[in-house]
């Protein structure tokens, strides 16, 4: 049996997903490693115990060649069966008694799997709110900086607009005075009028000689009394009745 073997039994054997179970088989097996390697022993209790041994310094002779080979000391891994292991190897013990011996530790591996899993979910789902909340205060100062930005820009452009307006205004409360000049054209209009009357009363004196010409030709209408003579010889006609 292989390691893909062994998970699938023990995905089999808790009912539960071949991931799930190839990461509590990976589990145990970085557990059993890291503590052997530290020199401390991993007894399992009915399977057996691992342990480190601590192997001496020794000199062996080379097979093929027969030269002797000095070889240090170092430490090995060792692996004592428990007496359930060796008993059930032997066949004096059922495989099946060996199970349901085991089953209470594999129920509290489940269990433990099962919380490790429970508590890194709720450790990302914290991570994720966490993120969340820090994200979303990012966007708030972001978005109160913008505001605050938007709100000095409008005051600013309402103050220069004001500073405009009272400048415009104080312009034209001074254009007036300097236009004053302007309000004396109304006396040039009148001596424009009073120039034109004088031309007016100019002319009608030119004009007058001309209606009292009818008084020039007064001795015209006394032309009667130039007749006078006629009617001395209307006078002398009775003289000649006479004779």
């Amino acid at each position: 049996m292989n390691k893909a073997e062994l998970i699938d039994v023990v995905a089999a054997r808790i009912d539960t997903s071949k991931k799930e179970a190839s990461e509590a088989v990976q589990a145990v097996v970085d557990a059993i490693t890291e503590t052997v390697a530290k020199g401390q022993k991993v007894s399992i209790s009915g399977f057996g115990v691992f342990e480190r041994a601590e192997r001496a310094a020794r000199t062996y002779r080379a097979p093929s060649t027969g030269e002797a080979i000095r070889k240090v000391a170092t430490a090995v891994p060792r692996f004592r069966p428990g007496g359930d292991f060796k008993a059930t190897v032997s066949g004096d013990k059922p495989a099946e008694a060996v199970r349901k011996a085991t089953a209470p530790a594999k129920k509290a591996a489940a269990q433990a799997t099962a919380t490790a899993t429970k508590a890194a979910s709720n450790a990302t789902a914290s991570a994720t709110k966490a993120a969340t909340n820090a994200t979303a205060s990012a966007t708030k100062a972001a978005t109160n900086a913008t505001a605050s930005a938007t709100r000095a820009a409008t005051k600013a452009s309402s103050t220069a607009a004001k500073a405009t307006s009272t400048a415009k205004k104080a312009a034209t409360k001074t254009a007036p005075a300097s236009k004053a000049p302007a309000k004396k054209a109304p006396a040039t209009t009148t001596a424009a009028k009073k120039t034109t009357a004088a031309k007016k009363t100019s002319t009608a004196t030119k004009a007058a000689p001309a209606k009292k010409a009818p008084a020039a030709k007064a001795p015209a209408k006394k032309a009667p009394a130039k007749k006078a003579p006629a009617k001395k010889t209307t006078a002398a006609k009775p003289a000649a009745s006479a004779e």
